[in-house]
């Protein structure tokens, strides 16, 4: 798997994250229940960073259920509910519990593995016959006609900084076909980006995440103080708006059910 660019034991990850699922996790339960879980059921989410999600799983499916939480690096991963099981592991070296669980899900992982195919075929292969697999991943689409010059100027450079690091920032898209390609079926999609203006939670995000990996960014050549200077102030005006990402959600079965 690539490094992470932003490793857990950095100062700012922990708030980070939990603005993230803040940020994310509506949209994530919202998919989850379009596929239903119940009493009873096995969940897996690759990737869990503090674990909100698989903590809300682990109620979604008691009584008796199982939620299983799997990441590199488990440090942040502080939530807590029965049913509710860590485990570190890296999802290219192999299945976890192959053919076991009745929703497997993935968010915002794939876009930094550096053997996407294993990846996605590790966790089709985790899914029991028939059981649900649900991944969203960004399309960085949007910041190809952000607004003004100077906030395009920065995510260009982003962009190449992303794409030296193996991070692929456009993975969400190709998600249906790897899939299909997986013998998935019932295969189906959305994308849907937020609209967001400086000083509102996205631009805190935002914010966040460029003050972490600032000294990086610099150093890499792929962005200098003046141009990550001018994005941040945008970051702050209320008067800004703008949309990032748009987050691609597939949806599917496992073959054989």
């Amino acid at each position: 798997m690539s490094e992470y660019a932003l490793d857990h034991h950095l100062a700012g990850e922990r708030q980070r994250l939990a603005l993230m699922s803040r940020l994310l996790d509506p949209m994530h339960r919202r998919h989850i229940a379009r596929l239903g879980t119940w009493p009873g059921a096995r969940t897996l989410e690759v990737g869990c960073g503090n674990g909100s999600m698989s903590a809300w799983l682990a109620g979604q499916v008691a009584p008796g259920g199982r939620a299983v939480a799997v990441d590199l690096d488990l440090s942040l991963a502080d939530a807590d509910a029965p049913g509710l099981e860590f485990r570190q592991g890296d999802i290219v070296a192999g299945p976890v519990e192959p053919g076991d669980f009745d929703l497997v899900t993935a968010r915002a992982v794939l876009h930094h593995v550096a053997d996407r195919d294993a990846a996605v075929a590790n966790l089709v292969a985790s899914a029991r016959p028939a059981g649900a697999i649900l991944l969203i991943e960004p399309d960085f689409l949007p910041v190809s006609v952000a607004e003004p010059p100077e906030v395009r100027a920065f995510w260009q450079g982003w962009l190449a900084w992303s794409r030296v690091q193996g991070i692929d920032y456009f993975v969400g898209r190709r998600l249906p076909g790897m899939l299909a390609g997986l013998g998935v079926t019932d295969i189906a999609g959305t994308a849907e980006t937020a609209v967001y203006n400086g000083g509102s939670p996205w631009a805190e995000y935002w914010r966040e995440t460029v003050v972490e990996l600032r000294p990086r960014l610099v150093a890499s050549g792929s962005l200098d103080d003046r141009s990550i200077g001018a994005f941040l102030a945008r970051c702050d005006d209320p008067a800004w708006w703008t949309q990032t990402i748009a987050f691609t959600a597939v949806a599917g079965r496992a073959a054989g059910g």
